[in-house]
């Protein structure tokens, strides 16, 4: 795996979000950006962390902070976990995993014994020019804003 680190500028990428819009790096420039990939929409640890960052994101804005969630789920997928948890920031659908892929975020994972190629969760915070400036890799699902609002 091949993981873009802190200094890092971001490669530009394009992708649809749930309700098919395409977004761009471009479409942030100027602007603070935190880019969270999480493994699967709707399983316990990933809704906990996106409604973590929801519940958050007043703080999170007053920062100059917005957010992208990103993952390998389909649009509809992605659509219904928005909708579910009210989400007031955008979710990637990649499928085809070419952010994922750019941020160099799928690889290798153990999980209860079993070894399989998934999506790591992992978020970047990124500065107004598209320089990565922190990431996160042992993200805390409960207090993940905090993580990203430390210094």
């Amino acid at each position: 795996m091949n993981t873009l680190k802190e200094g890092n500028k971001v490669p530009n990428f394009e992708a649809l979000d749930e309700q098919g819009n395409t977004v761009k790096l471009s479409d942030f420039k100027g602007k603070k950006l935190v880019v969270f990939f999480y493994p699967k929409a709707n399983t316990p640890t990933c809704t906990v962390e996106a409604c973590n960052l929801r519940d958050e994101y007043a703080v999170l804005q007053e920062q100059g902070y917005e957010i992208l969630g990103v993952s390998a789920d389909t649009q509809k997928k992605q659509s219904n976990f928005k909708k579910k948890f009210n989400f007031p920031y955008p979710l990637l659908a990649d499928v085809d995993k070419t952010v994922i892929n750019a941020f160099g975020v799928w690889g290798e994972k153990k999980f209860m014994g079993r070894t399989f190629d998934g999506i790591h969760r992992i978020t970047f915070v990124i500065d107004e020019e598209g320089v990565i400036i922190k990431v996160i890799d042992k993200v805390k699902a409960k207090i993940h804003a905090d993580q990203i609002l430390e210094s």
